[in-house]
């Protein structure tokens, strides 16, 4: 990998090798022998250890706006002090930047042997889907490490922006990041390069690995990410199918269950058509928002911000057909849905001491149909009718997620004059809020190297709106803050007796700040530079002075 870096790699190897031996044999051989990966079988046994145990989640959902901090009398864990400041995370834990960073370049260092393996037995026909899964596995890994490390991709500045070591060989030494532009057109190959390949048959629990609709998910979300509409579109549609309702979440099932921990059971059944693909990791982000509930999504946020904001389909908890609005869990502090609840693995059942677990969906078809209409409303082509391809997949999301009525409250029917109507009442949140009925679902979008039409323009109330539904799909999993990177969108951190944080479109501290081994082991650092305009501004200037200050407008 990188000077010393390689290291991790070599005892990645080291550890494989164990998989194949018997515990004294093991015992019997020196550190350095490396496991013989020379059949079809060891491949798609290796394959197994391709995806990293560790998660960005937390570290990306802490530095988002959907956390606040409730107050330093209630309790939080230290690495939260340092993603919720976006200041480098000293911290050592399951969800820190060293941890995440070894586990996702493990993972890399399993595809590389696997296909190494494959090429030395002659590529056979017989490999291609383990092919396509040590291929997709590489590039996953390394793509949610650019999502954490680094900055939105901006073709206008790509090829300034720093990328991440790419290891194609294993055991080979990387010494430099490279920029971001060579990073994504990496990516991109071995995407590409998978897609034909594609093979489930090997595969014993699909959803756990890179099946056929998890794969096309991934190249979704990439191409969206990437800028390509196009794509992202053709590939979101090879995940849907001709009938997108039946494979969305049926959230309507989810409202006779006893209770959070039913609802949790369900969210993450392999059963669920809309469970695209699932991945385990240590980590803490279940317990979050009721353990450490001093920066967590607390009422002020899911009122004002997230799930109980006036909107089409109801407000409030009762008068509310979005089924999200009745099954919430917490205290006033700590709010979540629950589909991220802490798997506890007991280690010692009299001391009760063990491991912290989360299950994530990490793709499903919900955020897929979301990629899809962002990106026809960011193709915005009149002669494809990408407004009304858009409402369309608006439309199927509403009616997985919304209860025909509640209350006063009826499911909607977006039609592009409500939906600009919609969005065109609602005020620009202020940079700081200064109470929390002063926040609002919308804010003020710096498209980090995209255009789009002006505020108040259809094209800018589809992309609200599309936005406010991926911020409920995707909340607690941490892509919130990828999309606030990509739309440049200006926000604050309050904190308890300072003055508020804010974070400027284009923000440098969006590539949080990687770990300070791998620094020190001769890795360039991100720049951490606070912009000067995201200092506290004086105590006397006007909130309107404030937001225009910050944001522009």
């Amino acid at each position: 990998m990188i000077k010393n870096m390689n290291k991790y790699i070599g005892l990645s190897i080291v550890a494989l090798s164990m998989l194949f031996v018997s515990c004294n044999d093991w015992l019997d051989k020196l550190p350095d022998d490396r496991a013989t990966v020379n059949t079809e079988e060891k491949v798609a046994y290796l394959l197994v250890n391709a995806y990293a145990t560790h998660s960005v989640d937390f570290m990306m959902e802490q530095s988002s706006d959907n956390v606040v901090d409730n107050g330093s009398v209630y309790p939080y864990s230290i690495d939260q002090t340092f993603m919720y400041s976006w200041t480098p995370i000293e911290a050592q834990g399951n969800d820190d930047p060293y941890s995440v960073w070894t586990s996702h370049y493990l993972s890399v260092a399993v595809a590389n042997e696997c296909l190494a393996a494959i090429d030395k037995m002659g590529n056979p026909a017989s490999l291609n889907g383990e092919k396509a899964e040590a291929l997709l596995c590489r590039a996953y890994s390394v793509f949610r490490l650019s999502n954490a490390f680094c900055m939105a991709y901006d073709p206008e500045k790509a090829d300034h922006y720093l990328g991440l070591p790419y290891p194609t060989e294993s055991g080979v030494e990387i010494t430099d990041r490279g920029t971001l532009a060579e990073l994504y057109a990496k990516i991109n190959h071995d995407i590409e390069e998978a897609l034909p390949l594609l093979d489930d048959a090997h595969l014993t629990v699909p959803k756990y690995h890179f099946n056929t609709k998890a794969a096309y998910a991934f190249a979704a979300r990439f191409n969206l990410y990437y800028h390509n509409y196009e794509r992202a579109i053709r590939y979101a549609t090879m995940v849907l199918g001709d009938k997108p309702a039946s494979q969305l979440r049926n959230l309507e099932s989810y409202m006779t269950l006893a209770g959070s921990e039913d609802i949790c059971n369900a969210y993450l059944r392999t059963s669920e058509p809309a469970n695209l693909m699932m991945q385990t990791a240590y980590s803490t982000l279940g317990r979050a928002p009721f353990s450490y509930s001093r920066y967590a999504s607390n009422y002020d946020i899911v009122a004002y911000e997230l799930i109980w904001p006036k909107m089409p389909w109801g407000s409030g908890s009762s008068d509310n057909t979005l089924y999200y609005s009745h099954m919430l869990y917490g205290t006033n502090q700590g709010v979540a849905f629950p589909k991220l609840y802490e798997q506890f693995e007991i280690k010692d059942k009299v001391l009760q001491t063990g491991y912290p677990h989360i299950v994530d969906a990490v793709f499903t078809t919900d955020e897929t149909l979301l990629v899809r209409a962002e990106a026809y409303a960011l193709r915005n082509k009149a002669e494809l009718n990408d407004v009304e391809n858009a409402l369309a997949d608006i439309n199927l999301w509403i009616g997985s997620h919304c209860e025909e009525k509640n209350g006063s409250a009826r499911r909607p029917v977006m039609t592009e004059a409500l939906v600009d109507t919609t969005m065109n009442n609602i005020d620009y949140m202020d940079t700081i809020p200064t109470t929390g009925r002063s926040r609002t679902i919308k804010k003020h979008l710096h498209p980090q190297g995209f255009t789009i039409d002006e505020e108040g323009s259809t094209q800018e109330c589809l992309l609200q709106f599309i936005l406010h539904l991926r911020r409920m799909e995707t909340w607690q999993q941490g892509l919130r803050f990828q999309d606030i990177k990509r739309y440049g969108i200006p926000f604050s951190h309050t904190v308890d007796g300072a003055p508020a944080l804010i974070f400027l479109s284009g923000d440098p501290r969006g590539a949080i700040q990687l770990p300070s081994e791998v620094i020190a082991a001769g890795l360039a650092p991100n720049d951490y530079t606070v912009p000067e305009t995201a200092l506290p501004a004086p105590d006397d200037e006007s909130n309107a002075a404030k937001t225009r200050r910050y944001t522009g407008n």
